[in-house]
């Protein structure tokens, strides 16, 4: 009996898993960008956590961490189906695209509604913070973290620089009137006076901009999470067209 001969690869195939390896290529490297992102997030502003009550922030980069260490997987796994030909991998690898999209969606709800208690949390949590915790024992990265906070976003205080009359520290210190770190050229004792020419006066106080800095990363984020879900679609795409064309 005469064996029939295997049949080659369409035109049509061969562009499919192409246009798949590309795309696995551009999502694995995605992939590695949200978990830079993540771990920057972490280590590079994890000084301001420690001002808020709230785990979101924290929670937000870890959620990145992991969700690019299973982007880089899925890609690993598309990259093996698709130049292997694995009908059976693309299964799970269109599964795993799909689980991925569905989170991203539920993720992008919970930052949504969780930006809109972000002020109100501020103002309770880092006027507690500054008031109660600031040069207390104990509270070194709550102390460290108002320095930081007052010198990168040149402000002072929660929503301003009066609000420092309430500390329990400043009440102890009769040399002074703010921390020195509120000084637009922080010197020893340079807090004593409170001055628009010696401290750091900004409408809306610290609160106004750590909050402008927590919402443009969520937009960031929320930019990186839109473009990774256009991906995937593009991605799912493909991956139940080149499985059509294998199982023809």
């Amino acid at each position: 009996m005469e064996a029939h001969p295997k049949k080659s690869p369409t035109c049509g195939t061969i562009c499919l898993k192409y246009l798949l390896f590309l795309f696995n290529i551009l999502f694995w490297l995605a992939g590695g960008t949200v978990l830079a992102v993540g771990v920057w997030t972490l280590m590079e502003k994890s000084d301001y956590i420690s001002l808020l009550n709230s785990s979101f922030y924290s929670a937000s980069a870890y959620i990145l961490i992991v969700a690019g260490l299973i982007v880089i997987v899925t890609g690993i796994i598309g990259c093996c189906a698709t130049l292997k030909e694995m009908k059976s991998l693309l299964i799970v690898y269109l599964v795993l695209l799909l689980c991925i999209f569905l989170l991203e969606i539920i993720a992008g709800v919970l930052a949504y509604i969780n930006s809109q208690q972000l002020d109100e949390e501020l103002r309770l949590s880092l006027t507690k913070n500054m008031q109660q915790k600031y040069k207390q024992l104990g509270e070194e990265s709550v102390t460290d973290a108002v320095d930081k906070l007052h010198q990168e976003f040149k402000c002072c205080g929660s929503n301003s620089s009066s609000d420092w009359r309430d500390s329990v520290w400043i009440k102890a210190q009769k040399e002074r009137v703010v921390p020195d770190s509120c000084c637009k050229t922080p010197t020893t004792l340079c807090g004593r006076r409170d001055h628009p020419s010696n401290i750091y006066k900004v409408e809306g106080g610290c609160i106004m901009k750590l909050e402008e800095f927590i919402l443009s990363q969520l937009y960031i984020l929320g930019a990186v999470g839109i473009g990774i879900a256009f991906l995937q679609l593009v991605g799912m795409m493909f991956t139940c067209c080149l499985y059509r064309n294998l199982k023809k």
